[in-house]
């Protein structure tokens, strides 16, 4: 059995299901959680399953963050720059929303 925690938010896996079920009624007892189910979003990760196992994807958060930047309508291109552009010593101003530029390319 694995529990996952970030903050208040809980994920509980393992291969024996009668000690998550019996584990999950302990935690409920102490805290008074709240059983969703079957994860499906987990700190912006999608979590699909199949019979060859567990999909993890993060379209859904990368499209949040480009829609909060107003940049959803932009074209996707291959390759942003031509290949081997040496890039030279910035000397324009800095960025006056630097958090949002940080926030798209963390």
């Amino acid at each position: 059995m694995a529990l996952l925690v970030y903050v208040d938010d809980l994920v509980l896996t393992g291969n024996d299901s009668d000690l998550c079920a019996s584990f999950k009624q302990y935690l409920n007892q102490c805290f008074h959680i709240k059983d969703l189910g079957a994860l499906k979003f987990f700190l912006g990760i999608e979590v699909a399953r199949n019979a060859q196992g567990l999909f993890l994807c993060q379209q859904k958060y990368a499209l949040d963050i480009i829609d909060e930047c107003g940049l959803l309508g932009s074209k996707p291109i291959d390759t942003p720059m031509e290949v081997n552009h040496k890039l030279a010593v910035a000397t324009g101003a800095s960025l006056h929303y630097a958090t949002q530029y940080r926030q798209l390319v963390g």
